[in-house]
């Protein structure tokens, strides 16, 4: 008595050589559906061989990558913020791994990698820890004991049930002020329960820590959340950063997030700002804080 609507994703491999095992066959046909599925499912992918090839080559990096967190070998650079004035105001904390055969490998390729898997949750773990470990080092030290640190947090991460005891309890153990541990989130962790995510934000500000929204603009900005959203930092993301003076909507987009977050009295931060052009436009646009090259390059925490 009731109605069941079904999608199907469908894998096709075409059979052109009569050598091919059957075997063979059905394992591309496989790859090609699968393929279907993580693009939206409900459709159609024939298999190439440079799908098996990404796939072998992301598995050996998967593999590279665990090996790298059970024997402690990613680290930690920082970069420093600025206020307009280009006084320090803090650091972000930036995760490098730097693999004996890959080389440095960018976190675009293995955070994305980390989160499909899992490892996201150990690695975010570390992350944490090594951070806060430089926050006790730095306690002894004249100017930097006064620097926030931001950390990003994946969305995987920030849903854990008890994200926020545990963060709590890891300040409380290191004898840290919450204030000096800025969390960066994305817009993503609002989308899937806003309800729960912004009670979470709650808790975290109330313990005293600051809260930041990562990648502002390129996500699910939305002003319904944001006049309830419980933050201190919006920070703007670079690809309109890059586009100022090229394209003249990225420099209205900027205008009207530094003016919204002004208003609603958040703190606004651009990085990727790389010329000084891009400063001067920043700063004329109602930025105050500013974030990359043109100030500082990430780097271990020895040179800082």
């Amino acid at each position: 008595e009731k109605s069941l609507y079904l999608t199907c994703s469908i894998g096709i491999v075409l059979f052109l050589d009569h050598k091919e095992s059957v075997n063979k066959l059905l394992n591309e046909a496989e790859y090609a559906m699968r393929t279907a599925k993580k693009e939206g499912k409900n459709s159609i992918r024939f298999y190439d061989e440079s799908l098996q090839n990404m796939t072998k080559s992301r598995l050996e990096m998967l593999q590279r990558l665990k090996e790298a967190v059970i024997e402690k070998r990613l680290m930690l650079y920082f970069q420093k913020q600025f206020d307009k004035e280009q006084h320090i105001m803090g650091v972000e904390a930036l995760l490098r791994w730097r693999d004996a055969e890959l080389g440095f490998v960018s976190p675009a390729e293995f955070i994305p990698l980390a989160e499909e898997s899992g490892l996201i949750k150990e690695i975010g773990d570390f992350v944490l820890e090594s951070a806060t470990d430089t926050l006790v080092l730095w306690s002894s030290e004249a100017l930097k004991k006064e620097w926030r640190m931001s950390v990003n947090v994946s969305p995987i991460q920030f849903k854990e049930e008890r994200f926020v005891s545990n963060i709590k309890a890891l300040i409380e153990r290191k004898n840290i002020k919450p204030s000096l541990l800025r969390i960066e989130l994305t817009e993503g962790v609002l989308v899937a329960d806003q309800q729960e995510a912004m009670q979470k934000i709650l808790e975290l500000r109330e313990f005293g820590f600051s809260i930041s929204i990562d990648d502002f603009g390129t996500g699910y900005s939305s002003l319904v959340y944001l006049k309830n959203l419980k933050v201190d930092e919006l920070k703007i993301d670079q690809s309109f950063v890059f586009g100022l003076g090229k394209n003249k909507s990225d420099e209205t987009i900027i205008k009207t997030i530094t003016m919204m977050g002004n208003e609603l009295g958040f703190e606004v931060i651009a990085e990727g700002v790389e010329t000084q052009e891009q400063f001067n436009t920043l700063t004329s646009l109602g930025c105050d804080y500013f974030q990359g090259y043109l100030l500082a390059r990430p780097c271990p925490v020895e040179e800082l």
